[in-house]
């Protein structure tokens, strides 16, 4: 068993033991994603680019955090909808590769 599917299965279990899946639909999965996007995005508004990548070690911990909550929605959201992230992401990759040609897009942030 993969390391990944080992976090999705202590995810889960977590919240069957708070009998937390009941509120687990994707609706409410998606909205509390968006919750915590907001919460990240929250440590960098109005910072310049430079300051965006220096963090005292308690802000790091706090958006460290935030990520955390991020990924732990997703794989609930995930497992709910039965989709396979690793698999997905790698099929996203290849189709990105197609759409995005080094040649065509190496260095440039417009397409």
């Amino acid at each position: 068993m993969s390391e990944f599917e080992q976090l999705r299965q202590k995810l889960t279990e977590f919240g069957r033991e708070r009998d937390w899946q009941q509120f687990h639909s994707p609706k409410n999965l998606s909205m509390a994603l968006s919750v915590e996007v907001a919460e990240l995005v929250e440590h960098f508004q109005w910072l310049s680019e430079a300051d965006s990548y220096k963090h005292e070690s308690e802000k790091q911990h706090a958006i460290a955090e935030e990520i955390a909550d991020i990924q732990m929605y997703l794989i609930l959201l995930a497992n709910q909808l039965n989709v396979d992230i690793k698999k997905t992401v790698e099929q996203k990759i290849e189709k990105n590769k197609l759409r995005f040609p080094i040649d065509k897009v190496k260095g440039k942030a417009q397409l």
